[in-house]
């Protein structure tokens, strides 16, 4: 009899598999790619971000933004750091506390992988997961029994870790929500999160030609103010500001304040001292590209000629420009899905559900979506543990 079936070898599922297995329990985990870890490896450009130093629910958007507390606190980012450094896996921390491998991110999926070595964890590949249903196999009530593309398997629990639907490319599915569907599970709807927007015609007219440029920003939409850098495309915009807001977009406007460290009151006395035109006065600022497309008039004018009130007004349009997006690149640049299983009915301490005993949702899955910076990972491993810890045979 197998005790636990996962469902997914993404990093939720690699985790749970492993850790469930280290607590005696018989577990396969079935992926139906021919290699566990795929989003894994070109995470973090392929250095794996794993996790972040400063982790708690602020970081994440749910329907129930208190779902995370009890999974994020009783498996920190310091847990983790600690495996990591017991393998002896060389990392760095950037910006904003996100941690990377000094090396490749395989060497993450590596670590999961021979976490869950041992007679008591099997894992197939290339096995697609058709179905989950009940079962009185053998007379026992609550088991399940799992469809594949490979035949069936009998287990006691199932743990779902199957991801969302960003990045089809590596064989994204929505079999996670049909399988909670079919238990009476609520769905909040998927989206696109950590996705680049994209705009109308008028607006690639003017900001296109600038692909590849760069700005250092703070955005927000319906949500959080974060600085970061925002990116110019042919398309539109990303950069890790763009895509922290989109995950908060609901279809209005976008904020972005393009000078974040400049005080209007101390700019504006020395901007009215300069010979030049404002346009040219401001690159001490701002890109000269990004400045030649802004659409103000003013900016061709000597800036000792203006107003102080036209200056300090070309400034506040600066600091709130207000875009609106027409969409997004959709789930193919998606780093992620926001939305999913409806906290309401799992238990924010097992992640079991409400609605069926021994039927677990991990991960990606689940209705909690994190920040651009380590935070989804450390989802992932926070509510494996979570899960792994309550299973039993």
């Amino acid at each position: 009899m197998i005790d636990v079936i996962v469902i997914g070898g993404g990093a939720a599922g690699l985790f749970c598999a492993a850790l469930a297995g280290q607590r005696g329990l018989r577990v396969v985990l079935l992926e139906h790619n021919d290699k566990v870890g795929k989003k894994i490896r070109i995470s973090g450009g392929g250095r794996c971000n794993f996790t972040n130093r400063e982790v708690g629910p602020k970081n994440f958007l749910s329907q129930n933004p208190h779902f995370a507390t009890s999974a994020l606190s009783r498996y920190t980012p310091q847990d983790f750091i600690a495996l990591v450094d017991r393998y002896g896996i060389a990392w760095h921390e950037k910006t904003l506390g996100q941690l990377f491998c000094d090396g490749s991110a395989q060497q993450i999926i590596d670590m999961l992988v021979t976490e869950g070595r041992g007679e008591r964890v099997e894992c197939l590949v290339s096995h697609a997961v058709q179905n989950v249903a009940l079962t009185d196999a053998d007379g026992e009530d609550h088991l399940f029994r799992v469809t594949t593309d490979h035949g069936d398997f009998v287990a006691r629990n199932v743990v779902v870790a199957a991801g969302g639907l960003s990045i089809p490319s590596l064989g994204a599915t929505g079999i996670g929500y049909d399988i909670a569907r079919a238990f009476g599970m609520r769905i909040v709807k998927p989206e696109p999160a950590l996705v680049p927007l994209t705009f109308d015609q008028a607006f690639t007219r003017t900001w296109g030609e600038l692909a590849g440029v760069s700005l250092d920003v703070e955005a927000h939409a319906d949500g959080p103010v974060f600085r970061e850098n925002l990116l110019f495309t042919h398309r539109g915009l990303t950069g890790p500001a763009v895509l922290q807001a989109s995950t908060y977009w609901t279809g209005g406007e976008v904020a972005i304040n393009t000078l974040p460290d400049v005080l209007d009151q101390n700019t504006v006395p020395t901007l009215k001292s300069d010979k030049r035109i404002l346009r040219n006065a401001l690159v001490d600022l701002l890109p000269s590209r990004f400045l030649q497309r802004w659409p103000d008039v003013r900016l061709d004018k000597r800036a000792m000629d203006l107003k102080d009130a036209d200056v300090a007004d070309v400034l506040h349009q600066l600091h709130h420009w207000l875009i609106t997006p027409n969409g997004t690149e959709g789930f193919l640049k998606a780093e992620v899905t926001r939305g999913g299983v409806d906290t309401r009915d799992l238990s924010s301490k097992t992640m079991e559900s409400r609605t069926q005993p021994g039927l677990y949702f991990i991960g990606e899955v689940v209705d909690v979506t994190g920040w651009l910076g380590g935070y989804n990972f450390q989802w992932a491993w926070s509510s494996a543990f979570a899960c792994a810890s309550q299973l039993d045979g």
